[in-house]
């Protein structure tokens, strides 16, 4: 499917408005993040975009080597309906990268995936390659959609929705997008951004 110009015009301009948004603080968040935990600042993550896997920019939230932790913790994932992992109170994550999660502030770097094309605005929710490959069938078509950095299941209930529910609402938007559809779900992401920024 070709992507349209009016989607991938409107992915550039709100990319660069949101990065203008947070260069002001850029240097505090900076200085939070090498300060506690060092460098790098930045993670780069595997995730699944148009049938490809693509690095996602973050500011780094959790400790140096985060990600080979992860099988130690897997008997306490909270998340018992599907491959996603998830943990309230998640050892790996620094005093500062927990701040930064609360607000979504770790994701702003991820405009860059969207500039790049990587990425779109408004999609179904990147997830890593091991969570796709278990994807039941009838919605393995996700998978080669352009992922956003939000989507209608991020402002639908975000991680409380059921693994399945989340699939749905990413299967219902790729077979219904359109440009209005779009504009609705950007303005309520804004609105829960600064309304509860953790319901994102």
């Amino acid at each position: 499917m070709t992507y349209p110009i009016s989607k991938r015009t409107i992915d550039i301009i709100g990319s660069i408005l949101g990065i203008i948004f947070i260069i002001p603080f850029f240097p505090f968040i900076v200085l939070a993040i090498i300060f506690e935990s060092g460098c790098p600042i930045f993670v780069k993550l595997d995730r699944i975009s148009e049938g490809k896997i693509i690095k996602v920019y973050k500011f780094r939230s959790m400790i140096q080597g985060a990600h080979a932790m992860k099988q130690d913790l897997i008997h306490m994932n909270e998340r018992i309906d599907g491959p996603l992992f998830k943990m309230k109170d998640d050892p790996r994550l620094t005093h500062v990268g927990r701040f930064l999660r609360k607000l979504r502030v770790d994701e702003f770097p991820q405009l860059l995936n969207v500039i790049r094309g990587e990425l779109a605005l408004i999609g179904p929710r990147p997830h890593e390659p091991e969570e796709i490959a278990k994807y039941p069938d009838e919605f393995k078509h996700i998978q080669y959609a352009r992922a956003g950095l939000t989507g209608l299941s991020q402002v639908s209930g975000a991680s409380s929705l059921s693994f399945m529910k989340e699939l749905e609402l990413d299967s219902f938007y790729i077979k219904n997008q359109s440009l209005w559809f779009d504009i609705k779900i950007f303005f309520k992401t804004i609105f829960i951004f600064f309304s509860d920024p953790t319901g994102v």
